[in-house]
C-alpha cells in the first residue's frame, strides 16, 4: 500500500448547525440507518439491522466503557479549574490497572483555566462513596506535561468509585452543551464493561437488547473487543500534509477467544464503530510484525500498513500467529496500543462493513469513512443531509460495505 496524495480540502463538506445532534433520541434503536453497498444507498432504521446482515455474518463490538473523566475543582480564590483525564501515567500506564488502584494516582490531563492553578497547589473536593466521606486532592505535579496527582486516602476505594463520585459526563466539545443527568447513560453502550474511554464508541449508542435478541436468533455471531477511545478523536487536523497528523495511542485488548473466533471465521466481519475496525485491523499488523520479524510488542505505528511489502500474510495467518504467539507466553488476553491512521488508499484486511455514524468535516474519521467509501462517501453523506440525518455522536448510524 502506498500513502496517496491528500488534499484535506477534498473530505471537507458543510456540516449545518441544525444537523448536529445535540440530545439524543428517545429510543435508541429508532435512528435512521443508512446502507451503502455497491454504489447504491438505502434508507431503514437500525432496528431493521438484523435483516441486513447474512447469517454468517460476525459482529465485532468496541466494550470499553466511558469514565466521567471531566473533573471539577475550586481553590480557595473562587476559581474554577477543570482537568480533564487523558492517559494514565503512575502507578501503572495500562488503564484497566489504574481504575482498580485504591492509592495515588497521576494522569496526563488537559487543565481548564490551567494559568489560575501554580505548580505544588493542593485542591481539594468533598465526595461521599459507599457512604463514606471521601477528601479528593489534587496537585499539579508538572504544568508543562499537566501531570496531576490525585489522592483521596480511603485504602478501599479503587479510583475508579473516586471518578464515579465526582466526574463529568465527557460529551464531545462539537454538542457545545453541558452534560445533563440522561447523558451518563445514554452516552454509554448497554455493552460497555471495561471502565477507560473518554469518548463514547457512538455507533453502538444504537443497540439495544432487543436488537441483540433479533440478531442472536438469526444465528449472527458477536465478539468483544476493547479499545479505550481517546480525546485524540475529536482533534482537528492542523497539518498541510495528512500523514504527519500526529495519531494518540489508544490502549486495546483482546481475549484469545476473540482472536481464535475471527480466525475461524470464513463470513463477512462487520466492525461497530470506528474504534472496532481500527482496532480489528491493528491486530491484523500485529500478526504481521510477528510474522516477519518476531517482534513481540503489540503496538502499532500510525503508519505501519503503508511499508513497502512484497508479501502480505492472509487473515487467518496473522491471525494464527497472534493466537500462537499467547498460548506460547499462556496469554488469555493481550494488550497493546494503536495509533493506525485509515486514510484513503488502505486496503482493509479484517472487516468487510462498518456500522458507523456520521462524521464531522474535514476530521480522520471522514478520512477513515473515504478509506471504505473512496470519493462515494460524497455521494453518502449528501444524501444524508438531504435526507435530514441526524449528525456525530448521538446522530443517525449507517451499515457501510467495503
Amino acid at each position: 500500500m502506498k500513502i496517496p496524495k491528500i488534499d484535506l480540502k477534498d473530505y471537507e463538506y458543510t456540516l449545518p448547525e441544525e444537523r448536529i445532534a445535540k440530545f439524543p433520541l428517545e429510543k435508541r434503536d429508532s435512528s435512521q440507518l443508512l446502507e451503502y453497498k455497491k454504489g447504491k444507498i438505502k434508507h431503514h432504521h437500525f432496528f431493521n439491522l438484523s435483516e441486513l446482515l447474512h447469517e454468517d455474518t460476525l459482529l465485532v463490538y468496541n466494550n470499553t466503557k466511558v469514565i466521567p473523566a471531566r473533573l471539577i475543582f475550586q481553590r480557595n480564590t473562587g476559581a474554577r479549574i477543570e482537568v480533564f483525564l487523558l492517559q494514565p501515567y503512575t502507578p501503572s500506564k495500562v488503564i484497566s490497572e489504574i481504575m482498580l488502584t485504591k492509592k495515588a494516582v497521576t494522569w496526563e490531563t488537559l487543565v481548564g483555566n490551567a494559568k489560575k492553578w501554580k505548580e505544588g497547589e493542593i485542591l481539594q473536593g468533598e465526595l461521599e462513596i459507599q457512604g463514606k466521606k471521601v477528601v479528593l486532592t489534587a496537585k499539579l505535579i508538572d504544568p508543562l506535561r499537566k501531570l496531576v496527582e490525585f489522592s483521596w486516602g480511603e485504602a478501599e476505594i479503587p479510583f475508579v468509585d473516586v471518578v464515579e463520585a465526582c466526574g463529568e459526563t465527557p460529551l464531545p466539545p462539537y454538542l457545545n452543551r453541558k452534560p445533563i443527568q440522561e447523558d451518563k447513560s445514554r452516552y454509554q453502550t448497554v455493552y460497555s464493561k471495561k471502565e477507560g474511554a473518554v469518548a463514547a464508541p457512538t455507533a453502538g449508542l444504537h443497540f439495544t437488547e432487543e436488537i441483540f435478541a433479533r440478531l442472536r436468533e438469526k444465528g449472527i455471531q458477536e465478539a468483544e473487543v476493547t479499545l479505550h477511545v481517546s480525546a485524540g478523536t475529536f482533534q482537528p487536523i492542523k497539518v498541510a500534509e495528512v500523514q504527519d497528523h500526529p495519531m494518540h495511542s489508544e490502549q486495546l485488548d483482546i481475549r484469545i477467544e476473540t482472536v481464535d473466533k475471527l480466525a475461524k471465521h470464513t463470513g463477512k466481519i462487520v466492525a461497530v464503530g470506528t474504534t472496532s475496525v481500527r482496532t480489528l485491523e491493528s491486530l491484523y499488523w500485529y500478526g504481521v510484525k510477528l510474522i516477519e520479524e518476531g517482534e513481540k510488542s503489540f503496538t502499532i505505528e500510525k503508519l505501519a500498513p503503508y511499508r513497502k511489502r512484497s508479501y502480505l500474510p492472509s487473515r487467518k495467518e496473522a491471525l494464527d500467529a497472534v493466537k500462537h504467539e499467547m498460548e506460547r507466553v499462556s496469554l488469555s488476553s493481550i494488550l497493546g496500543t494503536t495509533e493506525i491512521f485509515l486514510i484513503p488508499g488502505y486496503e482493509f484486511q479484517m472487516v468487510d462493513a462498518l456500522i458507523t455514524n456520521f462524521h464531522q468535516p474535514g476530521s480522520t474519521l471522514i478520512l477513515l469513512i473515504a478509506s471504505i467509501l473512496g470519493q462515494d462517501w460524497k455521494k453518502v453523506y449528501e444524501e444524508a443531509l438531504e435526507k435530514e440525518y441526524r449528525f456525530l455522536s448521538y446522530g443517525d448510524s449507517s451499515l457501510l460495505w467495503v
